[in-house]
């Protein structure tokens, strides 16, 4: 945490974003950016297929989940966990993504469904609170299976 930390308070950027580093704070630091944007690819995609598409919103919700699964493993391979070495092969390591993934999709819909179907909210409150509880999974998930 003290590397972060010193990192974020003399703004070494590139040490922070781009160097390899084996920190699990400073690669989580990252993963909150890169799960950002994967975010972004998924939410705009569950609103693509849901209200503009007329995609069945539960199918929406898992299509959109695979495209931001798909960012993420690409910016987290490059920018996350960039300093392990190349003992598998890209399909390995994506099947094991995807293994990791589904468990999370799986997560995903279990929480849209209790927060959307159960407790009536709007199912972008949903998806932003499901987000959030999905992400301790997702990063700690990779990281142990894939990374460690």
């Amino acid at each position: 945490m003290h590397e972060l930390i010193q990192l974020i308070k003399h703004c070494q950027l590139k040490a922070l974003f781009m160097d390899k580093t084996r920190n699990t704070f400073i690669q989580f630091f990252r993963y909150v950016f890169v799960g950002g944007a994967a975010t972004v690819v998924d939410w705009t995609f569950l609103w693509l297929f849901y209200d503009i598409v007329g995609i069945y919103k539960y199918l929406s919700v898992a299509l959109s989940f695979l495209l931001g699964l798909l960012t993420n493993f690409v910016l987290s391979d490059r920018f996350v966990f960039s300093n392990v070495p190349e003992t598998r092969s890209t399909a390995n390591k994506f099947s094991v993504y995807l293994i990791t993934g589904l468990i999370g999709l799986g997560l995903t819909e279990l929480f849209m469904l209790l927060f959307d179907g159960l407790l009536d909210l709007h199912y972008m409150i949903a998806k932003i609170i499901t987000t959030a509880i999905v992400l301790a999974w997702n990063f700690f998930s990779k990281k142990i299976a894939l990374y460690k």
